[in-house]
């Protein structure tokens, strides 16, 4: 606990020793590109959402780029100078970590130097889709045959192994929660403090199962969040991109996945579900019945729609995931 608590510290000191340098050098990089800035004449297919994110056109978005460096190269040295450490896990963690951050590049790098409009800039979502799906395919794999994970447990029903069932559906697993994740980072801190939530009931379940090596990388990742969450708490000084984003809401679930318990994964990370949940049945309804449920989605910015606050809908969208993440740990730990 000692090691642990002195991991997070020290993550938490060396990012804020490098975040304000960082927030100055995208400032510079944003007024260096301004002048080949130009709106993109292509009409919105977000109207309402453009709007309603309006106000964070100057805030500089890519902290992600900064935290996956400072979560690996942390990770690393603690691997270097321990002994018991799981490789296999912290390999498939810093996998994760790597491919999903640098789909989400793409789009950080085009931010800095264009003007966003709407939520997708760089790549397509057909095509950022099949990339993430070819890269949970390649992390289910690892997880398959490197980890040896073959099995859910359902609570009450019992433990299923499902054999290379497993690949499929961890896949969809991580897919999902990347995506959760970053149509979560729309509101000042949102995304970040659910996150932050979320890790502590799996740092408090993976210190229980003494897997020292994923309770020390969750405790890096906590004092990174930390230090960014206070810059990007309302007003945001910064943003996490989708470098962030990606890989962030993939590791989340890699983790849950490490843990063997997704069902509990999905409770604990219950407010990204929601929000991911939002979205999908607005475009479906869009689809199918060629109208929207509501004006806007996802549901964090329908609130705001409503004339709701920022902070307070962020507050309570805390609350809510503080909720769920007590009743998926207390799952977790009935199903020891």
């Amino acid at each position: 606990m000692v090691l642990l608590l002195g991991l997070l510290l020290l993550s938490f000191i060396v990012t804020s020793f490098f975040m304000v340098p960082f927030i100055d050098l995208l400032f510079y990089l944003k007024r260096r590109f301004e002048k080949n800035r130009t709106e993109n004449e292509k009409k919105s297919e977000t109207p309402i959402h453009d709007q309603l994110m309006k106000g964070d056109i100057g805030t500089p978005s890519g902290a992600g780029i900064l935290l996956i460096l400072i979560l690996i190269v942390l990770s690393l040295g603690y691997a270097f100078f321990s002994s018991s450490v799981d490789r296999v896990s912290l390999v498939i963690l810093l996998f994760t970590l790597v491919s999903f951050g640098s789909l989400g590049l793409v789009d950080d790098i085009k931010f800095i130097i264009t003007r966003r409009k709407g939520k997708i800039l760089g790549l397509g979502r057909r095509k950022i889709l099949l990339i993430q799906a070819l890269f949970a395919i390649a992390i289910s794999s690892m997880l398959y045959f490197m980890g040896g994970l073959n099995n859910f447990y359902i609570l009450g029903l019992g433990n299923f192994i499902i054999q290379m069932w497993y690949i499929p559906l961890a896949a969809f697993v991580i897919i999902a929660f990347a995506n959760a994740y970053n149509i979560s980072d729309g509101l000042d801190g949102l995304s970040a403090g659910l996150l932050l939530i979320c890790l502590f009931a799996f740092l408090a379940l993976t210190v229980q199962s003494l897997d020292l090596t994923l309770a020390s990388f969750i405790g890096i990742w906590i004092g990174l969040l930390f230090s960014f969450l206070y810059f990007n708490v309302w007003p945001a000084r910064i943003f996490l991109g989708d470098a962030g984003a990606f890989a962030f809401g993939a590791t989340l679930a890699v983790v849950g996945l490490l843990t063997g318990k997704i069902l509990a994964l999905a409770i604990i990370g219950g407010m990204f579900v929601v929000i991911v949940a939002s979205s999908f049945f607005q475009i479906l309804s869009k689809k199918i019945l060629k109208k929207k449920i509501w004006p806007v989605s996802p549901i964090h910015m329908y609130f705001k729609f409503l004339g709701w606050e920022e902070p307070k809908i962020v507050t309570r969208f805390w609350l809510a995931q503080g909720i769920f993440a007590i009743l998926g740990l207390w799952i977790a730990m009935l199903s020891r």
